[in-house]
């Protein structure tokens, strides 16, 4: 009953809004202090969903050079996780990193046997 008594509720709210909006448009000037309010309170939520954007851009590169981080340190023969900055792999001994292609100097991804610019 409550979560019926809760459903109502915003549909009420969403229709008053609805009607608001609607009334707002055909008589603008009539409410000059709401107007105000209302432009007010656009111009925070534009300003706060640019800082969210910008929040999760800043967390996406963040997480990108994690995972690259991660990538580097993870043997690509035996999966093991190894220190940051190890060369060789502390379990099997294998080169660890990202190499480059020696014909055509691409950045190969660790585990890589053939440049896939080049072929080499």
């Amino acid at each position: 009953a409550q979560s019926d008594l809760n459903d109502l509720q915003n549909q009420e709210t969403e229709l008053y809004a609805e009607i608001g909006k609607k009334s707002l448009l055909r008589n603008s000037g009539q409410f000059p202090e709401l107007e105000s309010k209302l432009k007010l309170v656009q111009s925070n939520l534009k300003e706060v969903q640019a800082s969210l954007e910008a929040v999760q851009r800043e967390k996406t590169k963040k997480d990108r050079a994690e995972r690259q981080t991660e990538e580097q340190c993870t043997c690509p023969e035996c999966g093991h996780r190894n220190l940051e900055g190890v060369k060789f792999c502390q379990e099997c001994g294998a080169k660890l990193g990202s190499s480059s292609c020696p014909a055509c100097r691409a950045v190969l991804p660790p585990g890589t046997r053939f440049c896939g610019e080049c072929g080499a």
